[in-house]
């Protein structure tokens, strides 16, 4: 009879469920397990056979079998198990065909004490259950394992009308719950690593944030391979650090271990199956049991190249098979581990870089100041009897004598201003420069400093324009400093400007003080704009009235205004002009309260800082020069027959007129010399 239906089962053939043919017309539809409970001998079984079967019982078979969603139901005082072919395949897996037909305590006898109480409860209520992700250790697969899942028992009635059995629909979650675990995991892992800048943060992170999922990772172990193929242990998690299983170092050989350090060294990674068999005392992480696998990840080297950096050692979960994709999880995380290491080592040598390079200008700047404080000394000793003799042959004496005492007077002078200018750049530098900030008419203040120029503009043939209205309220200012400032300003202008005209401009804005020196002169390229106020850098191939100069003079501007609490910017254009604008706050919020002074008397129109910038701004403009070109030095006589030209003409070209003089007074007795 049995062979019978089953030959003349068609699963694509839907029947009506009736009484008269229960053992054709009950499983038809229900696919492997359909075919399987027509086979079975039902009559061997507390429920009977099928045709004895009441309704409900039928109905629901009929349900769980034609149902494409995973199911199982449970019927009668021992709650025989039926399912279909979706929860064999989904959930069951080798329990069946065992689990087919046996009670349901058997059937899920490992989880009995979680899902027992349940269907008691449905039977005894009639009110159904709902879980979500819950979690069960199943035994399906050799060994209890970690599993998830969303499901509700419900009731199923009896002929009168009570509950005879339960059904429950279920989602395993499984690995959407493990999966979102690791990812999470990963996401902070890699957070965490990316604001550690050294190789100790890495390696302290790394070891705090695998404490965090101790269900993949019951303990970890971080090693990092020295030069000699030795490894260090770097970190751990879980596990305390110097037990049998992690080591402090591990030889080369690894002898005793089971971490292949040669193989690893090399990329390989190592599964080591007998774990609790060596260690039988290993931390159990987030687990009942110990671990019994472990596995040893190399951690990859800069561009992933052999031989690796260290290796990651860790124990397996005792719930899960270690697959693809624990694998995969396992080799993101030493490859995040290697990303830290190698962020932190291009970091740790930038660093390095960096102070390197910082005390080579802690040791420029303490040599500027030195060499500049042991040139005046000398300076001071050559401009004090050069003023002597001055005095003395004031009306009487050689009158080259005298020329060449101008010409040393007028550099020593210059000098003189490098020398200061270096050592205020140099104390600047070191934080070493006393301020005294005290409150000044600013546009006053100013208006005096840009009068000293105003001689020297009018000889280079420009208009000179000074607009400085007063402010209504004084502005703190260190007077030296502020001079500095301006009197660069108006310098570095006249050197760039040979058409047109300067303007200087005080007036408030937005609640400032606002200085700004405007000029007509060659402007500066836009590529050179951001780099004007660095120290010791000039625009190349730029037209000026000059080509001396240190670089250090806007550089200088910019820090002495910073240390006021101000700014100052800049907007160029070639052959259009340049704009410094200085922003100054007024009150004195922004200032040191240690450097704030009295108002003192008012400052000479024409300061004695003022007078070497003057000097040499002149020797830049046409007729600086004493003599004129050709015409000899003073007190040279020219060599009979020599001095027109017959010894030779020769042209003499430098931007310093001293210099110009000076060579032209050495060629004149012998040859016609121009100087340009």
């Amino acid at each position: 009879m049995v062979a019978a239906d089953r030959r003349a089962y068609d699963p694509g053939r839907e029947e009506p469920v009736t009484g008269d043919a229960p053992g054709h017309t009950l499983f038809a539809g229900g696919g492997e397990l359909g075919r399987e409970m027509a086979a079975r001998d039902w009559a061997q079984t507390a429920l009977g056979p099928p045709e004895t079967w009441p309704a409900g019982l039928r109905s629901a078979v009929r349900i769980v079998l034609t149902s494409r969603f995973a199911m199982w139901a449970a019927w009668g005082p021992e709650l025989i198990a039926f399912y279909n072919d979706a929860y064999k395949r989904d959930t069951l897996q080798a329990k069946h065909p065992w689990a087919l037909g046996r009670p349901a305590s058997e059937m899920w006898a490992e989880i009995w004490h979680d899902i027992g109480p349940r269907i008691r409860s449905v039977l005894a209520t009639g009110v159904a259950t709902w879980d979500e992700d819950l979690l069960l250790f199943l035994e399906r697969s050799g060994y209890p394992e970690e599993t998830y899942h969303t499901f509700s028992y419900s009731p199923l009635d009896g002929d009168d009308g009570g509950a005879e059995g339960m059904l429950c629909v279920v989602t395993e979650t499984t690995q959407r719950v493990v999966g979102e675990r690791r990812m999470t995991h990963l996401r902070d892992l890699a957070a965490a690593i990316a604001t550690a800048r050294t190789r100790a943060d890495v390696l302290a992170t790394v070891a705090e944030q695998l404490e965090r999922n101790p269900a993949d990772l019951p303990f970890a172990a971080l090693y990092l391979f020295d030069d000699d193929g030795a490894a260090t242990l770097g970190g751990t998690a879980g596990i305390e650090a110097g037990s049998p299983a992690v080591p402090v170092a591990i030889d080369p050989g690894g002898a005793g271990l089971p971490w292949a350090v040669e193989r690893l060294r090399a990329g390989v990674q190592v599964l080591v199956d007998d774990l609790g068999d060596r260690f039988p005392d290993l931390p159990a992480g987030a687990w009942q049991h110990a671990p019994v696998e472990a596995v040893a990840v190399p951690i990859a080297s800069a561009l992933g190249l052999a031989p690796a950096a260290g290796f990651l050692v860790v124990g397996l979960n005792p719930h899960r098979r270690y697959d693809d994709s624990y694998r995969g999880y396992l080799e993101l995380v030493a490859g995040q581990v290697s990303s830290g290491l190698l962020n932190a080592g291009s970091y740790e040598a930038e660093r390095e870089r960096a102070e390197a390079l910082a005390e080579l200008d802690r040791a420029k700047t303490d040599f500027f100041s030195n060499v500049s404080h042991e040139f005046r000394t000398p300076l001071t000793l050559i401009m004090g009897p050069v003023a002597e003799l001055r005095s003395s042959l004031a009306g009487t004496g050689d009158p080259r004598v005298r020329q060449e005492l101008e010409v040393i007077h007028r550099n020593a002078l210059r000098l003189g201003r490098l020398v200061n200018t270096l050592l205020d750049f140099s104390r600047l530098q070191a934080g070493r420069i006393d301020a005294r900030f005290e409150p000044v008419d600013l546009s006053a203040t100013t208006a005096e400093l840009a009068s000293v120029f105003r001689s020297a503009v009018a000889r280079a043939g420009l208009e000179f324009t000074v607009d400085a209205p007063s402010l209504g309220e004084p502005v703190h200012i260190d007077r030296d400093m502020w001079e500095k400032v301006v009197l660069n300003l108006l310098s570095n202008a006249l050197k760039f400007t040979f058409e047109g005209g300067i303007t200087v401009r005080v007036h408030r804005e937005d609640g400032v003080a606002v200085l700004t020196v405007a000029d007509t002169g060659t402007g500066i390229p836009a590529e050179e704009l951001p780099r004007i106020f660095e120290r010791f850098h000039r625009v190349s191939e730029a037209r000026s009235r000059s080509g001396e100069g240190s670089g250090i003079g806007l550089a200088m501007v910019r820090e002495l205004v910073t240390l006021h609490g101000g700014t100052i910017d800049v907007v160029s254009a070639p052959d259009a002009g340049t704009t410094f604008t200085v922003r100054l706050p007024f009150g004195t919020a922004h200032l040191p309260l240690d450097r704030l002074a009295e108002p003192t008397a008012e400052a000479p129109a024409a300061p004695a800082a003022a007078a070497p910038f003057v000097s040499e701004v002149l020797r830049w403009l046409p007729g600086a020069e004493e003599t004129q070109p050709g015409a000899g030095a003073a007190g040279a006589t020219p060599v009979d027959g020599e001095g027109d030209g017959r010894g030779g003409r020769v042209l003499v070209a430098d931007d310093n007129a001293d210099m110009r003089e000076y060579v032209e007074r050495l060629l004149a007795p012998r040859y016609s010399v121009q100087a340009v």
